[in-house]
């Protein structure tokens, strides 16, 4: 598909025929199932200054934290018994002892059998290995925005092809790479999210996330305005017409800024993953990236892949198999 088509389809095309379009794409390619990521976001701790997260390193009013080995564990206990079928392991960026994740990781796969994800930035490529050996077969690094420019403005010290040449470092020990990138962001020109669209399908990457920017009130840009959601989600659409075998969630930030339909929405768009937060209360309002996040949980899910009239699968099946089942361990 050419740029141009892109573009018409993101910013032209009436917005029932671009769902409708998404939606006939989504149902030969993946079908109804919507799958459940649960979110551990095990530390808060980051070294990098991004202008507009609330992790970065300079903002003084956050409470800093990391879990324990044994909370981590329990966390993951507790989202494996609620259903979900994977576990994601999120942090800020900073320096990680590899062993002490990797320890974390093969505990997870030995008790509970269930991919899992890292969402833990920019690694050395030794302790990446390390992940991947002890069980990791996931990794999410959203490049953020396309426009180099942009990106350098916006993460100091920083340029994206340090964050392209890090995917490609994943990719070459065979992680299965997620990417992505905010809409709405301030300096951001509308085309440049054709050019989102367009790297992410250059990269191959095997999940997309898109959603809307939020301020955060102790950051650089805290002052700034939200990105739009009816936009999210027509980007949503694109890219499962752009990107058909990607899985694609609905993010937390559409849950956000649109609390009762948000979520929903982002699945009748095209998208067919959800990533719940399982970070244990006392921490998880320190996880705090942007302002008001949504603490999206079991019962939210469930209800939003009803609303739109999707199927999941709940209930932790791996526990009385032998084996992943094919949906869970193609997924």
């Amino acid at each position: 598909m050419r740029r141009s088509e892109i573009s018409t389809l993101l910013f032209e095309t009436p917005w029932p025929e671009l769902r409708q379009y998404a939606v006939r794409v989504l149902e030969r390619e993946k079908g109804s199932h919507v799958f459940v990521r649960g979110l551990v976001e095990f530390s808060n701790l980051c070294w990098r200054n991004c202008r507009y997260c609330g992790l970065r390193g300079e903002n003084r009013a956050l409470v800093r934290y990391t879990l324990s080995q044994a909370q981590i564990l329990k966390a993951a206990s507790v989202a494996v018994d609620a259903g979900v079928d994977t576990i994601v392991l999120q942090s800020g960026e900073y320096t990680i002892d590899p062993l002490w994740l990797a320890q974390i990781i093969d505990a997870i796969r030995s008790s509970h059998r269930v991919p899992i994800t890292l969402s833990v930035g920019e690694q050395p490529e030794v302790a990446y290995a390390l992940w991947k050996e002890a069980g990791a077969v996931r990794f999410l690094l959203k490049h953020e925005t396309s426009d180099r420019s942009l990106y350098a403005a916006l993460h100091p010290g920083h340029n994206l092809q340090e964050r392209l040449d890090c995917l490609k470092k994943l990719a070459k020990l065979k992680y299965e790479c997620g990417s992505g990138f905010m809409i709405g962001l301030p300096g951001q020109h509308p085309e440049s999210l054709v050019d989102d669209i367009l790297l992410a399908r250059r990269l191959r990457v095997s999940m997309c996330g898109a959603g809307p920017f939020i301020p955060q009130e102790n950051t650089p840009l805290g002052r700034s305005e939200s990105g739009s959601v009816p936009m999210a989600l027509r980007v949503l659409a694109v890219l499962r017409i752009v990107l058909p075998w990607a899985n694609i969630p609905a993010t937390t930030a559409l849950a956000t800024l649109d609390a009762e339909c948000g979520q929903r929405d982002g699945l009748l768009a095209g998208a067919n993953v959800l990533m719940p937060g399982f970070t244990p209360m006392g921490f998880r309002e320190h996880y705090r990236i942007y302002d008001n996040k949504n603490r999206v949980d079991m019962a939210g899910v469930q209800a939003a892949i009803e609303e739109a009239g999707r199927t999941h699968a709940l209930k932790p099946l791996w526990k009385t198999q032998s084996t992943l089942p094919k949906a869970l361990a193609s997924a």
